[in-house]
């Protein structure tokens, strides 16, 4: 079997540690992967004079795969978000988040299974902003056609490709009539080329409420940039948190999958850090590689250890270390 080169990026923050334990995972696996290594973030800034080192853009674009701990943002000053740059500069125009209830993972719902497909290289992160006079800034809402008809294209093919049953457009078309009205227009035409999936169209806040009362209402969630980075954090609170959801962002030929979780440098460097959404998204990265066997693997040895609760990390109530809820996740690989 070939072996694939994957980018490994740390991050800042609890980054190192979680990527360390991921990376121990995936060698005890002996999944066919060899890791290249290189920086990103708040804290290489200095060194490079970036956060986003051009030989580490490089070497995801020839590997076309990167596996990514957390990086810290300034907020409302410093560079330009990693992330934002790394999806930029490669066209990773999917943010691909599959949420569901992990069990042992005590949350306010059971059995949740849905998927948010947020569209990532425009929107109001397109990042074009100026001041117009003292105290006053105005923002710019990029949408397209080209991008919207791609990402809801990506959306109904994903849930053709893994059987679901519905693709739910989400939008406040009611307010921003050309904007949005265009996004649900690409919408209306992608769904038309896929007629044994159910579409409808749901307006943002209302789906905010809709998912907090009834989350079971829905399966396949395509939106916008901004409205996809906030939603994707709720569906994520119905399950337990960031610390247990993946995330992947791809484009065409090339994705990278990333803990989508913050840096928590308040337990940086103590060694209890969950690796558990790492991981997951590793079992994401695995399929994408074509992988399958290593990656049902991969995910049937981590749900076993958080059924089985004997190995907990402090933020899902426990007091395992990093190293001992990694050692439990080999243990249960047999």
């Amino acid at each position: 079997m070939t072996t694939r080169k994957v980018t490994l990026i740390n991050g800042d923050g609890i980054g190192p540690e979680v990527v360390e334990a991921t990376r121990r995972v995936l060698e005890a696996l002996k999944a066919p992967l060899e890791f290249e290594h290189h920086d990103a973030g708040a804290e290489v800034s200095n060194k490079y004079g970036t956060n986003l080192p051009n030989t580490t853009v490089e070497s995801v674009m020839r590997n076309t795969v990167g596996l990514k701990g957390p990086t810290a943002t300034g907020i409302g000053v410093g560079q330009q978000s990693a992330n934002v740059g790394l999806r930029k500069r490669l066209d990773l125009y999917a943010s691909l988040r599959p949420v569901r209830s992990v069990p042992g993972v005590k949350s306010r719902y059971e059995d949740v299974d849905l998927v948010v497909v947020r569209e990532n290289t425009e929107d109001l992160y397109a990042g074009i902003e100026h001041i117009v006079v003292p105290g006053v800034v105005e923002s710019l809402k990029i949408i397209t056609e080209k991008a919207s008809t791609r990402i809801c294209r990506f959306a109904f093919e994903y849930a053709t490709q893994h059987k679901r049953k519905k693709v739910s457009a989400v939008h406040k078309a009611n307010i921003m009539k050309l904007s949005d009205g265009l996004f649900l227009d690409c919408f209306r035409k992608v769904a038309r080329e896929f007629p044994d999936l159910q579409s409808e169209e749901v307006i943002v806040d209302n789906l905010c409420m809709q998912l907090v009362k009834n989350p079971e209402k829905y399966d396949v969630l395509v939106m916008e940039n901004l409205y996809g980075d906030i939603v994707s954090d709720l569906c994520a609170g119905l399950v337990g948190g960031l610390g247990v959801v993946p995330g992947a962002n791809i484009g065409t030929g090339c994705a990278v999958f990333e803990a989508v979780h913050g840096t928590a440098p308040d337990i940086a460097g103590k060694g209890i850090a969950n690796p558990t959404a790492l991981l997951m998204s590793s079992v994401m990265m695995l399929d994408w590689l074509q992988l399958p066997d290593y990656a049902r693997r991969l995910e049937r040895a981590l749900l076993k250890v958080h059924a089985e609760g004997k190995a907990r990390t402090s933020d899902l109530g426990g007091t395992a270390t990093t190293a001992e809820f990694t050692k439990a996740v080999i243990d249960a690989f047999g």
